[in-house]
């Protein structure tokens, strides 16, 4: 071979090695563990909010994240075996809600699991405390336990000579309890009898409803992951029993569902981002307190009311955030 030809040689090879030099040189793709408790239809709203908070801090998915989603469709048992998975899968942070925040811990104490919603982080044994959350979880909580009062005042208001509510509660989710103590005692402040319908599975809907009791004027839907996922079907079966349901948030409003006070779950999905993009560029969980909302929402469904042939208030009507016509 000519000396011309043999540098050509060289410099051409050593040319064709620098892409993959570069590449090799390059940071992997930090990988995101996104456990859904319900479906991904239910939860598309939600979902479609964390994107866009990722989004505007420069995460896009399949570009500089890769996100595995997973879904639970409501069934709690599903949570540890998605979490174990997820240690399998070395995934760099898991994103979730707080129903499954403990089985997630179980699986794993190193990677950080921020939870977008949780009805009560500190009672329900997620984090040591809201300022310091210890440990590798932090999030939102919606407070919902708190809001137990305010929402059976709504009922009061919206509900002339109210007597007797039904609470449906996961009794297999410490935070749906803690929300269905809340609620009794609110309503045995107010002189109102209340009754639990206990639930455990989607397959113990249906009956609950058939044990209802006469005279009940109102149902109280306690947030979770398996009312969530099957909020419909509690808004039908409602409807069909003349009840309106008071909802934790205004993605359950419709389709039967009278009305909703709490968070806005939407905007807490978007806000979690914001804790997701800290943790991936060096922040720890521990040093995040746990946010609380910053927006509750009161919404009614015009067509549910009609349904229900009730007349809401205007004090309530003008009071709303919102009014599904």
């Amino acid at each position: 071979m000519r000396r011309r030809d043999f540098i050509r040689a060289i410099v051409g090879s050593a040319a064709a090695a620098w892409p993959i030099a570069a590449r090799a040189q390059q940071p992997a793709m930090p990988v995101i563990g996104f456990l859904g408790a319900s479906t991904p239809s239910s939860w598309a709203p939600w979902t479609s909010a964390f994107l866009q908070g990722l989004r505007e801090r420069g995460w896009i998915d399949g570009r500089t994240v890769k996100i595995e989603y997973r879904w639970a469709e409501g069934r709690s048992q599903r949570y540890a075996e998605i979490a174990a998975e997820f240690v399998r899968l070395k995934v760099d942070l898991i994103v979730t809600v707080g129903s499954a925040v403990i089985p997630a811990k179980h699986a794993t104490t190193n990677i950080p699991i921020v939870f977008a919603l949780a009805v009560d982080p500190v009672a329900s044994g997620m984090v040591a405390s809201l300022a310091r959350p210890g440990g590798n979880v932090t999030g939102f909580s919606v407070e919902s336990i708190d809001l137990a009062g305010k929402r059976i005042e709504i009922l009061r208001e919206l509900l002339p000579g109210f007597q007797r509510l039904a609470v449906i509660a996961d009794i297999g989710y410490s935070a749906s309890v803690l929300e269905k103590d809340q609620v009794e005692s609110w309503a045995r402040k107010f002189g109102i009898d209340a009754d639990v319908l206990a639930i455990r599975s989607p397959e113990d809907i249906a009956p609950a409803f058939d044990a209802l009791k006469s005279g009940t004027q109102a149902l109280y839907v306690c947030a979770g992951s398996l009312v969530n996922a099957y909020h419909t079907r509690i808004n039908t079966l409602a409807l069909g029993a003349r009840l309106p349901t008071m909802q934790a948030a205004r993605e359950f409003v419709g389709g039967g569902g009278l009305l909703s006070y709490g968070a806005n779950y939407t905007d807490m999905f978007r806000r979690s981002a914001e804790y997701v993009d800290k943790i991936l560029k060096g922040a720890k969980p521990a040093d995040l307190p746990v946010e609380q909302p910053t927006k509750f929402e009161l919404v009614f469904d015009l067509t549910t009311a009609k349904a229900l042939k009730l007349a809401i208030p205007q004090s309530l009507l003008l009071r709303a955030d919102e009014v599904i016509e």
